[in-house]
């Protein structure tokens, strides 16, 4: 493994750990690589009855991939054209598929911040995953902030949210908390920090077969210790406003509404992409009919069309490379955003026996 993925086996217990503290663990190729060699490994390893990653630090699982790699790659070639790029999201997008069907179960520890590409290692599918959340877990998928759209299989799962909540989080990039990720159905059991000491030592003990009911067991005490959800009580608001017909409609929507929750949320996608939101809406409202891995062929495309524009260079350069906050996003306003330009972002770009990600079923 790298120097910033970290493995070993405890009772029949597969541990990884992301140990690049300072970047709060986001992910190079390199990582993705050695995540994808090692569960791939452990996957048909039968002295493995279960896996488990975490952090070594509580400030963050992972919050996402590594954009100054994206930016610094998307520049040393023509747009679009950098095949360590390319390489990246392939092999993301696949880890991405590896987790979702994992045969074994999954327990990611969401202790801290767990964003983009962290999410993607976390949502793992119905039949493994064991997604825990603390007092501090800061969730979001919060692309369209940076010119990019949910992606890692965010047009799966967002879009299997409750009502328009997928539509809410993919649109404003906005971040939530333990109670909220539970209500949209992101996480599974919630443990406070302060016994993820003790959470660590009972997975030490206990053997990989009898895990999922022993982290149950070890949770069901904490169940009521989350808090209410902000999303269930701004529900029917959320369903109304982002049910609308267009990202036009939902902010127009969102303009007439005084309160402070619809307020921070038109705030937020003021800021945004205006093509990104639009390619976003269009992205959840597809990927509600498609299974994971037609999910992950369509944002593999997407991806590629949105190097090639450039949107998300732009981005990372406001919010990370210059930090001016004032990206000068193309399309520059809303009203110059028109469907031609969404739907090519979902045009081909390979034939299907060669896209990079024809494998996945």
């Amino acid at each position: 493994m790298s120097e910033f993925v970290h493995t070993r086996v405890a009772n029949r217990t597969g541990m990884i750990t992301l140990d690049r503290p300072k970047a709060l663990n986001s992910l190079s190729l390199a990582m993705v690589r050695d995540l994808a060699e090692v569960l791939s490994a452990w996957r048909i390893d039968p002295a493995i009855d279960a896996v488990v990653i975490g952090s070594s630090s509580e400030k963050a699982l992972c919050a996402g991939g590594d954009i100054r790699f994206f930016h610094d790659c998307g520049h040393a070639t023509p747009m679009g054209g950098s095949a360590l790029l390319e390489d990246f999201f392939t092999e993301e997008y696949a880890l991405n598929h590896l987790i979702h069907f994992y045969p074994k179960p999954y327990i990611a520890l969401m202790d801290g911040v767990v964003m983009g590409g962290g999410m993607g290692i976390a949502q793992g599918g119905p039949d493994c995953r064991i997604r825990i959340v603390t007092e501090k877990t800061k969730m979001a998928m919060p692309e369209v902030n940076i010119g990019l759209f949910p992606d890692v299989g965010g047009s799966y799962f967002l879009s299997r949210a409750p009502g328009q909540l997928g539509q809410y989080l993919g649109l404003t990039g906005l971040t939530i908390g333990a109670a909220d990720a539970l209500y949209v159905g992101l996480a599974d059991l919630f443990v406070p920090q302060a016994q993820m000491g003790a959470l660590k030592e009972l997975i030490e003990a206990t053997p990989g077969a009898q895990l999922r009911a022993a982290i149950g067991a070890f949770a069901a005490p904490f169940s009521a210790d989350a808090g209410a959800s902000i999303l269930a009580a701004q529900r029917d608001g959320i369903d109304r406003h982002f049910g609308a017909a267009s990202v036009a409609a939902i902010m127009a929507s969102l303009e007439g509404d005084d309160g402070e929750f619809a307020q921070k949320a038109l705030a937020a996608m003021r800021q945004r992409s205006p093509l990104m939101m639009c390619v976003t809406r269009e992205l959840l409202l597809r990927g509600a009919a498609l299974d994971v891995a037609d999910c992950l062929r369509m944002e593999r495309t997407v991806v590629r069309h949105n190097f090639e524009h450039g949107e998300v260079l732009e981005g990372v350069r406001a919010l990370v490379i210059d930090k001016d906050n004032a990206p000068k996003w193309n399309p520059a306003s809303l009203d110059q955003v028109d469907a031609p330009m969404v739907e090519r972002f979902f045009a081909p770009v390979w034939p299907a026996a060669a896209h990079p990600l024809r494998h996945l079923d």
